[in-house]
């Protein structure tokens, strides 16, 4: 195995581009993933509504620039989406995740070993135990253990499994790109 060796830390410090971006390197924030819920469906259903609207009226305004008539509806259906979507946001549930800290996120998944079943399945942790465990730890709005506990056993098993791979997949999200600089 070959080792890199660490450039020397004078130019380190002598070089302001590379402090600069060790410093904005050193200061980002872990990956938040928001879970958005609204058990209105009309509400859902006006905003979804609204937002296909002001898409097909772009689409034709692009095509037909000079008509005045198109600009107009299109002008009163952003209206009606804000309008939408104001309601939307009255109505919506909105909880965050927070990615944890590499260490602490597998020390938990260390916490929640697979069953013998669950292993022969191919999983790497026991969900039912790790679930309101991850939830809790990863709230960004104070969801308890006890909460989450709760949540996923009461919820639909759809809803229940959109909490827990909110909470889940914010752990492996990646905020870069490593193609063409």
């Amino acid at each position: 195995m070959t080792h890199t060796p660490e450039p020397p830390a004078a130019a380190v410090a002598a070089d302001a581009h590379w402090t600069a971006t060790r410093d904005r390197l050193r200061n980002r924030q872990r990956p938040v993933a928001p879970l958005t819920i609204c058990d209105d469906l009309t509400v859902k259903k006006n905003l979804e509504e609204a937002r296909f609207l002001v898409r097909r009226l772009t689409a034709s305004v692009e095509t037909e620039p000079d008509d005045p008539d198109l600009k107009k509806d299109l002008a009163a259906a952003k209206r009606a989406l804000t309008k939408a979507q104001e309601a939307f946001d009255r109505e919506a549930i909105v909880l965050r995740f927070q990615a944890l800290r590499r260490p602490d996120w597998e020390d938990l998944k260390k916490e929640h070993p697979p069953t013998e079943e669950q292993a022969e399945d191919s999983l790497i942790v026991n969900v039912e135990t790790l679930g309101p465990e991850l939830i809790a730890a990863s709230s960004m709005d104070g969801i308890t253990v006890e909460d989450a506990t709760y949540y996923l056993s009461e919820w639909s098993e759809g809803e229940a499994s959109a909490l827990f791979n909110a909470a889940w997949n914010v752990q492996s999200g990646a905020r870069m790109d490593v193609g063409k600089g």
